[in-house]
């Protein structure tokens, strides 16, 4: 692994974007299985309007896009201040690297198994390691 703590963050970002095209790949083949013209609907619509009409395991790839876009923000937040103040340690590295790979065997168990409690035992791994960086984060940064 990377000696670098800003590595992990930039292989979740790179993950992210993954899930985004697997989701726009996904979603305009069921759209076009479906029968949705998109240029026959209103203005102003947004992927939330067809979740009603798409297959649960096509939504399944945009909602764990969204939750990529949401706790991972405190992440990469994180490991910034780490890596500012003097904090990129093994420790924190082995954290951050833990995280990511948390979040992907999230994002593959959501997008295809979907089972809420093991799903959500992943997640809370994931909270605790970003949890622990994030003590970290204050100690380093208060030195």
């Amino acid at each position: 692994m990377s000696e670098s703590l800003l590595a992990p963050g930039a292989v979740l970002a790179l993950w992210t974007l993954l899930i985004l095209g697997w989701v726009a790949l996904t979603r305009f083949s069921a759209m076009a299985k479906a029968g949705i013209d998109l240029k026959a609907a209103p203005p102003g619509g947004r992927g939330v309007d067809v979740e009603k009409i798409l297959p649960p395991a096509v939504n399944w790839k945009s909602h764990n896009y969204t939750h990529l876009c949401e706790q991972p923000t405190i992440f990469y937040a994180v490991i910034v201040f780490l890596h500012l103040s003097g904090g990129d340690t093994e420790l924190t590295r082995g954290l951050a690297w833990a995280y990511v790979v948390l979040r992907i065997v999230h994002s593959l168990w959501q997008t295809t198994v979907n089972r809420i409690p093991v799903r959500f035992a992943i997640f809370s791994l994931a909270t605790f390691c970003l949890f622990a960086l994030a003590i970290l984060a204050v100690i380093a940064t208060l030195g």
